[in-house]
């Protein structure tokens, strides 16, 4: 089991996910501002310095109420902050969890860099913490968000219809899973092997 006070590192030759801190909002302004597609599906629609810092900091209240545990993500090739995930929804009656509220700026994208990302926290979720199934969900209509989860081994099982409130309206959110029998069978060597093929 988690304790939220403690502090989570996790680390490869690439990345480094550290959590999320209130100081961390000089590295992540500049997509606030500069970047306006990363949001065409943020539910959250951090699209402005003020509504970044209220972002970070219900990240962190997320994390205060030990319901949510978000990181800032550093690339080591570019030694540069390149976005943010969290893991969310977290239940240990029923040993499951949601790995999400993944962004990247731009020129983070399709690098590889989200390979090491998802490889450390799926690795976490299965081998320290012991978790049955990891969940994710997605706007319906982010094609590029669904592919790439589906290129991590997930398994799509349906999409739950006007399921949350979006800053548009309301929104389709299709659900993927990966089983922690499928991560050792299948997952976590798929991921290895795309891993040592960079």
């Amino acid at each position: 089991m988690i304790d939220f006070d403690d502090d989570i590192i996790l680390e490869d030759e690439r990345v480094l996910l550290r959590p999320l801190q209130q100081s961390d909002l000089i590295h992540l302004k500049t997509f606030a501002l500069n970047e306006p597609e990363t949001w065409t599906y943020s539910l959250a629609l951090p699209d402005s310095e003020v509504k970044m810092r209220n972002y970070i900091s219900k990240a962190l209240d997320a994390r205060e109420a030990e319901e949510a545990y978000p990181f800032i993500v550093f690339d080591k090739l570019k030694n540069t902050h390149a976005g943010s995930t969290r893991f969310y929804d977290i239940n240990w009656h029923h040993k499951s969890y949601s790995l999400g509220y993944t962004w990247y700026g731009q020129d983070f994208r399709g690098t590889g860099l989200n390979t090491h990302c998802k490889y450390l926290q799926l690795k976490y979720a299965f081998e320290d913490w012991h978790l049955e199934r990891v969940e994710f969900r997605a706007d319906n209509r982010n094609s590029r968000s669904i592919k790439a989860m589906k290129n991590l081994g997930a398994t799509a099982e349906g999409v739950l219809r006007s399921n949350c409130s979006a800053p548009n309206g309301r929104r389709d959110s299709i659900v993927l899973s990966i089983l922690k029998s499928e991560w050792f069978e299948s997952v976590k060597p798929l991921l290895l092997n795309r891993l040592k093929a960079e």
